[in-house]
């Protein structure tokens, strides 16, 4: 597949929400951040396929596992899944898949598969490789882990707005719910446990058919998913997460026809930026890669 970068214009408001609007919902003090340019970009690597999923519930996993292999490519910039891999984690790691099971929409299988696969394959035992998400805290493999690879759907979510990457890890923690307060704005915490700090090599975001609106603590329609057919990889947790906000919010945008802000505001993310130093939560410090299926990218 070729790159391709998409300029939003004024007639995309609608559709994307303006820079004001999506500073409102995130919290961003805008002029604030805007001066501060001083960190290093992050790269987030976008890649969709139109094919990749017909509706909720369905995927073609052969497609979706070639979508995780170019992204991770591009990512980490090799021309085979295999160097690639093998930048993430060598035979001496203990690998733990940080998946999300929540039951309308966890992390599909074929992902969780195919990322045993490839740590296999560049020569990681078995023993040392762990797929889990609630009982993270009790597996041996986690307890031992040297690397952490984070994978989870995006939807939105009662107590922080969104369900996303940096929100994933709140199962590192022993009280859960400790971290629900001010729309979960503390989250970023957990990530400099020394259990977790530092062992994260790969984030990936799953918006294949993303949840982008929804009403009371657990509720879900299938009425609001849609067959966005994406996958969001990054290195930086709060990039990929900042990046898959906006194309919730577009979402809501082009559903609602007004602009609709996610609430509650996921302040998590800016707070994983400012406030706790994880990554680069502002659009203007993000590198977005593009690739493969422009139509309705919403970003």
């Amino acid at each position: 597949m070729t790159q391709k970068r998409k300029i939003i214009t004024r007639r995309d408001f609608l559709r994307t929400g303006s820079c004001a609007v999506m500073g409102t919902m995130m919290g961003f003090p805008l002029v604030a951040r805007a001066a501060a340019q001083a960190t290093r970009k992050s790269t987030v690597v976008l890649i969709r396929n139109a094919n990749a999923t017909s509706g909720y519930g369905t995927l073609d996993e052969k497609i979706v596992v070639q979508m995780l292999d170019e992204a991770v490519m591009v990512m980490l910039d090799t021309r085979d899944p295999g160097s690639a891999w093998r930048q993430i984690a060598s035979p001496d790691d203990t690998v733990g898949i940080k998946s999300n099971v929540w039951g309308r929409l966890p992390t599909p299988g074929a992902l969780e598969r195919a990322i045993t696969a490839r740590l296999l394959a560049v020569g990681v035992d078995g023993n040392r490789i762990a797929v889990d998400d609630r009982k993270v805290r009790s597996n041996p493999v986690f307890k031992r882990a040297t690397v952490l690879i984070n994978i989870r759907p995006m939807r939105t979510h009662h107590w922080s707005g969104l369900g996303s990457l940096l929100k994933n890890y709140i199962m590192f923690v022993p009280r859960p719910w400790a971290y629900h307060g001010n729309a979960c704005e503390r989250l970023g915490t957990i990530w400099q446990e020394p259990h977790v700090a530092g062992k994260t090599r790969l984030n990936i975001l799953v918006m294949l058919t993303p949840l982008f609106h929804g009403v009371g603590p657990h509720h879900f329609s299938r009425r609001y998913t849609w067959p966005y057919g994406g996958l969001i990889v990054s290195t930086d947790p709060v990039a990929a997460d900042a990046t898959g906000a906006q194309i919730i919010q577009a979402q809501r945008n082009r559903h609602f026809n007004q602009v609709r802000p996610i609430s509650p505001r996921p302040l998590h993310i800016e707070a994983a930026d400012t406030k706790f130093g994880l990554g680069n939560s502002h659009p203007d410090q993000i590198t977005l890669v593009k690739l493969g299926w422009e139509d309705e990218g919403l970003i």
